[in-house]
């Protein structure tokens, strides 16, 4: 199987990202762990056992806590425990899931699922953790996080070297999101998606901030070794194409918010094809044509 991220490389970026944690690097997963917690608050569910799949910093597992909705919140760290707060439940990679059949009433994954190599397989090992009316809310990056970037990264390789390697990770979209969620068995997928537009001196600082969040390229196949002469021109490219007037950079992370519910005979069904009990064009109040007939002039 293709495997586009390499994954020991990413563990080893998370690890230092935690060991040298800098201050407000976590943004984009507070905004997520607030978005979790306002989902949580509009479902009518209580949760026996819920998990917070990538627990570090420890934001999404205190907001699945404070959401009065979990009774019991697991956290399980990803790769690492985190050192900065208490010790995690588990540990755990999330592509291989250490979860039994059934024995989950919520899971959480917040900002990792898009460095997953098997993303379908990962979604249909939580459905199957999930207990029958067991509910997954999740949230990954999209596929225009940091095309800014990748804009300039591909230029400037390309006009130094005549060629150019991919070094931003691809991401998925909202459409296919809802897919790969009805393809691992999910009953009433949901994906949506919010755009942060963040503001930085130069692109050097906004790679600052990807380091800090252990973010910084994973990918398996990234051609040869970027050299500080490209990373000045990727920078002049992206202070010419992606600023404003005030010469600030622009980034854009769009964040795809995903949910879907283990199958349960409670839940709403589709209507049987045929059971409707008023035609569309009574509705319509229009007259309804037999195929390939063509509706009279005038």
């Amino acid at each position: 199987m293709y495997a586009p991220f390499n994954r020991h490389l990413l563990t080893l970026h998370r690890t230092r990202a935690l060991a040298r944690r800098t201050e407000g690097a976590d943004f984009l997963l507070r905004l997520v762990a607030e978005d979790i917690a306002e989902r949580l608050a509009v479902t009518t569910h209580s949760f026996a056992l819920g998990v917070d799949l990538g627990g570090h910093t420890g934001l999404i597992h205190a907001a699945m806590r404070q959401s009065g909705r979990v009774e019991h919140a697991l956290r399980a760290d990803l790769f690492v425990p985190d050192p900065n707060i208490e010790a995690p439940d588990l540990v755990i990679d999330d592509a291989i899931l250490p979860f039994a059949n059934e024995s989950l009433d919520l899971a959480v994954s917040a900002l990792s699922l898009h460095w997953v190599n098997d993303l379908p397989g990962t979604l249909i090992q939580i459905r199957r953790a999930l207990k029958p009316d067991g509910l997954f809310l999740g949230a990954l990056a999209g596929g225009d996080t940091l095309w800014e970037l990748r804009d300039a990264l591909l230029s400037a390789e390309a006009e130094l070297t005549g060629g150019a390697s991919p070094r931003v990770s691809p991401f998925a979209d909202t459409r296919e999101m809802g897919g790969l969620l009805q393809r691992a068995g999910f009953a009433l997928p949901v994906a949506d998606q919010d755009r942060l537009t963040v503001r930085y001196d130069t692109m050097f600082d906004l790679m600052r901030d990807l380091r800090a969040m252990g973010a910084t390229g994973v990918l398996a196949e990234r051609g040869a070794c970027a050299t500080r002469g490209l990373f000045m021109r990727a920078a002049e490219i992206y202070a010419e194409r992606h600023s404003d007037p005030d010469g600030r950079i622009r980034a854009t992370f769009q964040i795809l918010s995903v949910s879907g519910w283990a199958p349960h005979e409670s839940q709403q069904k589709p209507l049987r094809p045929g059971s409707a009990k008023q035609r569309l064009a009574d509705a319509l109040g229009t007259t309804e044509l037999p195929a390939g007939e063509k509706p009279s002039q005038g």
